[in-house]
């Protein structure tokens, strides 16, 4: 399956760069594991920030940043097999469940619930 890694990234850092960098790393610490059981771990961030970076922005939240960073997600929703929702709290990662919700996909709460694949 390729899984969509959904949890806070930009939400409670009042744009502190930092706290995001510490945001996208809890993120991507769940990666590797979701790639050992099988499968293949997406994060928007990963696509949407250099496309924002190429865009222009300048800050988190600007013209070129919200052309971006959440429509990224959307867009990889439509390829995506199921969604793991990390703790914490995020707009952006509850609109990322309502919208896997709406297309049928499974949402995962821990990556305990991912089955591994055998082969």
């Amino acid at each position: 399956m390729l899984i969509l890694i959904a949890g806070p990234y930009r939400g409670g850092t009042n744009d502190d760069p930092s706290l995001m960098q510490q945001n996208l790393e809890k993120l991507e610490s769940v990666a590797l594991p979701i790639f050992r059981l099988g499968h293949v771990p997406m994060i928007g961030e990963w696509v949407a920030l250099p496309l924002v970076h190429l865009a222009g922005s300048k800050k988190p939240g600007d013209d070129a940043w919200n052309e971006i960073q959440y429509p990224v997600a959307h867009r990889l929703l439509e390829k995506c097999d199921a969604v793991l929702r990390l703790p914490g709290a995020s707009a952006g990662a509850d609109n990322d469940v309502r919208i896997a919700r709406e297309r049928g996909l499974t949402v995962y709460y821990d990556i305990k619930e991912i089955p591994g694949v055998t082969s």
